[in-house]
């Protein structure tokens, strides 16, 4: 794009599960990126990874959930054509660089979840006000476009982009997985594994898998094991419920793990992912790896990858907050004796067709480049 940059990205945090996608528009978009400084102990991505990384704004907390981007409103002079800024309502700096690009006929984007369809009145005015202010909006799924467009929004305006992790290690890392005896070795027996991916965080109501497992014994006489692949707060607690209902032993706390090739090995050769509270990355960390996935049916309180998922082919839905439903469905699933291989197949060409950084970048740049920009995109490359 000539010798200066024409599009800036600003992201509350560099996430090092967003590498893939930064990576990406790094090379295919040439953007400028400046990142919060921090977000609790979400680890950082290393920003050498790009050569159009040019600093870090400060993440001010004002009345949590708000809080002020100190350095991005500052970014509106710079001779910036186009700007992609993560659209949360509550960062005030967002709103006032927004109304800056209005006045100065400089565009904005925003990257952000939407609608989820659980909104208070109050808050889809000020949605509906804050929305108004962008160009378009960069989408997570259907769902939420959906959504938005009863709700009287364009959908001219409106680009679903989906999620991605880091794809490419992923289906590299996929293609060297083989069925082995992880778990037989761990737990001492053959039954099947459940597998949950994640902070271990009260949001995520992984008690309910301590009681649906207990069901399961209880009511369909079917013994499951499981593991938990993080850490978090409710660890104690959970350990706790899992030594009242007598499953101890069948619950693996395997604790924080940022190594991806013993990830893929846990995910691979487990039945089933589980995710009672919303589901998440979580999603798409299993389906590349082959493992379907069973999360809750309140839409309104799930997020976006919960669309990755269909009933009998890359996993199931039930009942929010019920774990006897929870443990039907794991029942149902476990009986049906799906073809584990075709099972592998149905996830991974989810995430293969959508949930990859090259569907992303390629919707962006269909989305917020005219012509003249993809000739200089192509130029550049």
């Amino acid at each position: 794009m000539n010798s200066k940059q024409e599009i800036c990205l600003i992201y509350n945090y560099a996430q090092h599960y967003r590498e893939g996608v930064f990576t990406e528009m790094d090379r295919e978009l040439s953007c400028d990126f400046y990142f919060g400084d921090k977000m609790g102990d979400v680890r950082k991505m290393d920003y050498s990874l790009l050569k159009n990384f040019r600093k870090e704004v400060k993440n001010v907390k004002l009345l949590p959930p708000i809080y002020w981007q100190k350095g991005a409103l500052a970014l509106g002079n710079k001779p910036y054509k186009k700007f992609i800024v993560l659209g949360e309502y509550y960062c005030l700096s967002t709103w006032l660089l927004a109304f800056w690009c209005k006045a100065n006929k400089q565009e904005i984007y925003f990257w952000t979840h939407g609608w989820y369809g659980n909104e208070s009145t109050t808050k889809k005015i000020v949605k509906k006000i804050f929305f108004g202010l962008a160009d378009g909006l960069l989408l997570y799924g259907d769902y939420a476009r959906r959504l938005m467009v009863k709700e009287g929004f364009s959908d001219k305006k409106l680009k679903v982009i989906y999620n991605s992790l880091d794809y490419s290690l992923q289906v590299n890392l996929r293609e060297k997985q083989r069925v082995d005896t992880i778990y037989r070795d761990h737990f001492g027996n053959s039954d099947p594994v459940l597998v949950f991916i994640g902070r271990l965080s009260k949001v995520k109501k992984l008690e309910m898998l301590i009681l649906a497992m207990k069901r399961l014994e209880i009511s369909y006489h079917q013994p499951v094991n499981l593991i938990l692949v993080g850490d978090g707060e409710e660890r104690s607690f959970l350990e706790k419920e899992a030594a009242r209902f007598g499953l101890s032993d069948r619950v693996w706390f395997y604790g924080a793990l940022y190594d991806e090739s013993h990830i893929a090995n846990l995910i691979y050769n487990a039945d089933i992912c589980v995710a009672p509270g919303n589901v998440g990355l979580t999603a798409m960390h299993s389906m590349v790896y082959g493992t379907p996935v069973i999360t809750h049916n309140d839409f309104k309180f799930q997020m976006p990858e919960f669309e990755a998922i269909s009933p009998g082919v890359t996993g199931d839905f039930f009942d929010k907050g019920d774990h006897e439903h929870l443990a039907k469905k794991i029942y149902e699933w476990l009986e049906n004796d799906w073809d584990r291989d075709e099972v592998r197949l149905n996830c991974f060409k989810v995430i293969d067709t959508y949930y990859t950084p090259t569907f992303q970048i390629n919707a962006i740049k269909e989305f917020i480049l005219d012509e003249a920009d993809h000739k200089e995109v192509l130029q550049k490359h």
